[in-house]
């Protein structure tokens, strides 16, 4: 595949997108940005979500980790199968009872502005760095394909990219998202689908072969059984449950798309539809991984130094053009669907939250969309910082870090649903600042002394810290509010 050829499908997915974002932004109002006008069928929100938790990182990661780790990832995707119900019937009956634009309202009903707006600030640190982080892996793979090639400069392509996503979202948010969601799920999942054809074409396998094939090659282990690896299957199990929680039903990205369903009844049925659908797209990647490993073997191709090459190596240098342009565009989309959401979701906390903007009023537009274009301007210096370190192990430690602060939005919200205490609010920053660091120290600490390595099951442990320092500075009674 040319590099001119490259450019052009870049552009025409781009005019597509903008394409959505006209037609969806007709008859706006001020408060379409943030709600989508109720209006939005629960199975286009369900498919749709899968594009965007499917980042740029996870469509090249998770085929490439199953060469590691085999598909003990799948016993995680399984414990977020059950947490996406848990979200669907214990957490969307709560925000379609209050009325929530932003989920962090509830706070404030509950708890008191204190815990409102330390909860908002921890989903901003979170989201902006974990965005940023996965658009600058995405960028860096299009700068290997096509950038580099004609001389375009990192800093020009990783801008470019954010002010196509800033023209189309800036006018009516997420409503166009759930739609240019659906298109970018639909071009991932068509890229994975391609790919695993093209290689069982080459190779002369049909579909029993594959099965076969697959399951009987060393990357099929499931179940891990080893109670000291981060990967413990009970470990990975119950985690892939508090994860998608956390990650999910208290994070805006995700749940602003939810909420823009008819009625509680109908975003259920979109969250429990989407958890099936979910499972399969990530046993589709598991299965890509272990036949880009098989089809590398049998044609004695070098296992590049990242696991994160593989599956770029494979298509760009051994596989019809007709895969490599389904690849560009997954991971284009894969890049846009992660993006938009998460820019929109920071926009309507910073708006909402931290500035106390009301989203019916006519004048929030002007005010909105600066807030939108200062958000894109600080994710575009973010992404420069990233490339100028030029340390993908430092800026993951970056990311990692960020991690942790989804600990105290986790004993936020806990502290509010299952219990009646009032919050001592001017301690509340100061819990949720102290477990994360508490939490990072035991990180470190217990592969030293005991050869235990914590995996995500170490958000559990710094949502209860956070938990157990509310209730301890709590007083007796109703809420705060």
């Amino acid at each position: 595949m040319t590099t001119s050829l490259s450019l052009i499908i870049i552009v025409a997915y781009f005019l597509i997108l903008l394409l959505i974002s006209n037609i969806t932004s007709r008859s706006a109002t001020a408060a379409t940005f943030f709600n989508g006008d109720n209006s939005s069928p629960w199975y286009l929100v369900a498919f749709g979500t899968i594009g965007a938790s499917i980042s740029g990182v996870t469509f090249v990661s998770v085929p490439g980790e199953v060469g590691i780790n085999g598909w003990h990832y799948l016993q995680f995707v399984a414990g977020n199968f059950v947490g996406y119900w848990i979200i669907a019937y214990g957490l969307i009956p709560l925000y379609y009872k209050l009325k929530l634009i932003s989920i962090y309202d509830y706070l404030k009903k509950r708890l008191g502005r204190t815990s409102h707006i330390t909860g908002s600030c921890f989903f901003i640190l979170s989201q902006f760095i974990g965005a940023s982080f996965r658009l600058f892996l995405v960028v860096g793979v299009l700068q290997i394909l096509v950038f580099d090639e004609i001389g375009i400069p990192f800093w020009v392509s990783a801008g470019s990219a954010l002010i196509m996503i800033w023209l189309y979202i800036h006018r009516s948010g997420i409503k166009t998202i759930v739609w240019t969601d659906t298109l970018q799920t639909l071009s991932i999942i068509v890229a994975v689908v391609l790919t695993i054809h093209a290689i069982t074409t080459s190779m002369g396998m049909t579909m029993d072969s594959l099965t076969e094939t697959i399951t009987s090659h060393r990357t099929f282990d499931i179940i891990d059984t080893d109670t000291s690896s981060s990967t413990h299957w009970l470990k990975h199990f119950i985690s892939g449950i508090a994860i998608v929680i956390v990650m999910n039903g208290l994070d805006q990205n995700i749940m602003q798309k939810s909420l823009t369903c008819r009625n509680s009844h109908e975003a259920k049925k979109n969250m429990c539809t989407f958890s099936i659908a979910f499972l399969i797209t990530n046993i589709l990647f598991l299965a890509l991984g272990s036949m880009l490993y098989i089809y590398a073997e049998a044609n004695g191709i070098s296992m590049p130094q990242s696991t994160d090459d593989l599956f770029p190596l494979i298509v760009k240098n051994y596989l019809p053009m007709t895969v490599g342009i389904a690849f560009l565009i997954g991971i284009i989309a894969a890049a846009f669907s992660s993006a938009d959401s998460s820019l929109t979701a920071l926009t309507t906390v910073v708006c909402i939250d931290i500035l106390g903007m009301d989203p019916n009023s006519t004048s929030i537009t002007r005010r909105r969309q600066i807030v939108t274009l200062t958000l894109t301007i600080m994710m575009f210096a973010t992404l420069c910082i990233f490339r100028l370190v030029n340390d993908r192990s430092v800026v993951s430690a970056i990311f990692t870090i960020a991690g942790y602060t989804y600990g105290p939005l986790l004993g936020l919200y806990a502290f509010g649903i299952f219990t009646n205490r009032k919050t001592i609010e001017k301690n509340v920053p100061y819990i949720c600042i102290i477990s994360p660091v508490i939490c990072y120290m035991i990180n470190f600490i217990t592969p030293v002394l005991w050869g235990y390595h914590m995996g995500f099951e170490l958000i559990l442990l710094n949502g209860t810290l956070v938990f157990t320092g509310l209730y301890l500075c709590s007083k007796r009674g109703a809420s705060n509010n």
